[in-house]
């Protein structure tokens, strides 16, 4: 497994579709998931560990793990079928671990809110992770770009 982080959450440059982009640690190779505006509302608010006065749907069911005595122990994104991303939250109980179906904007949210690592598989690493490295004059301006938005103003877009 690869382990990843959430690099920013932003807007897709030809479409305008929310995207969550997470890296590996230092940085050398991307993953760009499409994601929905509820999503990328939601793991925007977990990057910046902002807390609603009542709880939205991922603190809901962080609270609720928790109160069953269980805890995030990660989030995998193991596969891409059709365009499509999947991915499993695996949780540590008392009788041992389980795993669970989730979509991967789901698992980021909550991966985010219970600090728990997000991972990727060996073998989609191998198929969907973009390196870095490469020399796009494109690609160099996109990182540019990312290296100088925050959450906040994709927010005002997305709410917007």
């Amino acid at each position: 497994m690869v382990r990843m982080k959430v690099k920013v959450v932003g807007l897709e440059q030809h479409t305008l579709n929310p995207v969550v982009i997470i890296t590996d640690p230092d940085e050398t190779g991307y993953l760009p998931i499409l994601i929905g505006p509820s999503e990328a509302y939601a793991i925007s608010q977990g990057l910046e560990g902002k807390r609603m006065p009542r709880p939205m749907t991922h603190d809901l069911l962080k609270n609720t793990i928790e109160a069953l005595g269980a805890t995030v122990e990660r989030v995998v994104i193991h596969d891409l079928r059709e365009e499509t991303f999947y991915a499993r939250i695996y949780l540590k109980t008392e009788r041992g671990e389980i795993d669970l179906d989730a979509r991967p904007s789901d698992a980021i949210a909550l991966a985010l809110r219970a600090d728990a690592p997000i991972y990727i598989s060996e073998e989609l690493a191998a198929k969907a992770v973009h390196s870095n490295r490469v020399e796009d004059p494109e690609m160099e301006a996109f990182r540019r770009f990312l290296d100088s938005v925050s959450p906040e103003d994709f927010q005002r877009n997305i709410q917007g």
